[in-house]
């Protein structure tokens, strides 16, 4: 009995050493790496163009992708969707040119090659889809052009890519007849909430939540039909369930102009509206404070000369779940310019520019985020009447991005290297081939370039008045955001 338990006493001075010596052996404590996303390289990009009727579409994937890949034009309907979940939509014939009838289904499979189509009065939206690499950074947009009527202007849009949530900020259905388009481009249902953050708050209506739609369904939704008092508004379309590609439209009326209003940055507390025209016409600033506190927004102009002071618009006031709305027409004073805000709480920010002319045109920018990986603008033209432009900011350090035009036809010039001095806009007209044409864009930061957000100005002389519209520089869809993993056993727990 004794020398069991001598044994057992040995067994625990044996444990007691080793455990001694791990103690004081054992390695520092190392704190472990806080998770973050990676960024890995998109497989498939989809882009939907909401309403492409009686206007022109646009698509490209900037030259250089390795590897095969294909993408297909196709109109978006139950049926369409339905053979897509067959997986037999994007075999499809090759494109045959311009046409009187929306296309089926066009497959285009060479990078750098930018693809146009005009779109009789009755098409439905079209997505654009691309695979491989096809897909890394694949671009569309769809500009339209009226001469006469309510909608009278130039309206372009970057065609949306479905997701979760979007916001657009600009006039009320009390000042502009403002309708949102949803598209379920998807095989699966999506059942969308829609609210609006007006001058007095919240707005909710009942036809705005939990709206269903259908694998294919698209539709058109006056937001007057929701809420027909506000003068502005913030516009938020979130999903439950599934995806949608989200768009609106504002018509200011006969003489007024129309415009797409592009989508806006998530909520932040600091914000860039980039790619101010400028000319003569009103700027007026809309912004919105989603939510549960009021706030006040320190508003800043960035021009060619520096940060500059307006003077009675460096704040604006916005209660909690509201938007409001300032005049910084003589704050910019008619210079390319963009404006960065900064409040306490996360605020989403627009900016509507104003044309001259007895017939007056709009335009619409919104918050952006800066062009850490690039950015792709599909549609622009040059010619006796019509220019593009771009307007690049660099509100922190020096910016110098490399700008290159791919044009519908012929050769592509050398990409030309532009720097754009710290807390400085810089306004640059692309070079083109002689005698114009249409042409896309591929602004690409360049090794220790700075923060850079821009916009592209389209414009066309007439004589009744400056047509215009703006669409903000958006990141290139050529990565995407994947959150961390961790090993959980609530996965398997019921």
């Amino acid at each position: 009995m004794e020398n069991r338990f001598g044994f057992l006493a040995l067994v625990i001075v044996a444990l007691a050493a080793l455990f001694g010596v791990a103690f004081v052996t054992r390695p520092a404590a190392v704190a472990a790496p806080a998770a973050t996303p990676g960024r890995v390289a998109v497989a498939s990009v989809s882009a939907v163009c909401p309403d492409p009727a009686g206007a022109r579409v646009s698509a490209i994937t900037p030259p250089g992708g390795k590897g095969a890949g294909v993408a297909t034009v196709t109109e978006v309907s139950p049926a369409t969707v339905a053979q897509d979940a067959a997986a037999t939509a994007r075999a499809g014939a090759t494109d045959g040119g311009a046409g009187a009838k929306p296309p089926q289904q066009v497959t285009l499979d060479r990078p750098g090659s930018l693809w146009q189509r005009e779109l009789p009065a009755k098409a439905d939206p079209v997505e654009i889809y691309g695979t491989g690499a096809m897909a890394a950074g694949l671009e569309a947009a769809q500009t339209g052009r009226k001469a006469d009527g309510a909608a009278r202007g130039l309206a372009s849009v970057r065609c949306a890519e479905p997701g979760a949530s979007a916001w657009f900020v600009g006039p009320g259905p009390a000042a502009a007849d403002v309708t949102l388009y949803l598209t379920n481009a998807d095989t699966a249902q999506a059942v969308v909430t829609i609210t609006a953050y007006a001058g007095e708050g919240p707005v909710l209506g009942d036809s705005g939540n939990g709206l269903v739609l259908k694998p294919g369904e698209h539709r058109a939704i006056r937001m007057r039909d929701l809420a027909p008092s506000p003068l502005l508004m913030a516009v938020e379309v979130r999903t439950v369930s599934g995806r949608v590609a989200a768009s609106a439209r504002a018509v200011l009326g006969a003489g007024k102009g129309a415009d797409w209003l592009p989508a806006s940055s998530a909520p932040a507390t600091s914000v860039v509206v980039p790619g101010i025209p400028g000319g003569g016409g009103p700027r007026e600033l809309f912004v919105t404070a989603p939510g549960e506190r009021d706030t006040v927004v320190r508003i800043k102009a960035l021009t060619a000369d520096g940060f500059y002071a307006m003077k009675n618009r460096e704040s604006l006031d916005v209660p909690a779940g509201s938007t409001a709305s300032l005049d910084v027409t003589t704050g910019i004073g008619g210079q390319p310019s963009a404006l960065v805000l900064t409040a306490d709480v996360p605020i989403v920010a627009g900016l509507m520019a104003t044309g001259t002319g007895a017939e007056q045109d709009v335009a619409f920018s919104a918050g952006s985020p800066p062009i850490d990986v690039g950015s792709v603008v599909a549609d622009n033209r040059a010619g006796k009447k019509v220019s593009s432009r771009l307007i690049l900011s660099a509100p922190a350090a020096a910016g110098k991005v490399s700008v290159q035009v791919v044009p519908a036809k012929g050769a592509a010039p050398a990409p030309v290297e532009v720097d754009i001095p710290a807390a400085r806009t810089r306004e640059i007209k692309p070079v083109v081939p002689a005698g114009g044409g249409d042409f896309s864009l591929i602004v690409l930061p360049l090794p220790g370039s700075g923060p850079v957000y821009g916009g592209r100005v389209l414009d066309e002389k007439a004589p009744d008045g400056l047509y215009l519209t703006v669409q903000p520089l958006a990141q290139a869809r050529t990565s995407a955001l994947v959150p961390p993993i961790a090993e959980s056993t609530a996965v398997v727990l019921p």
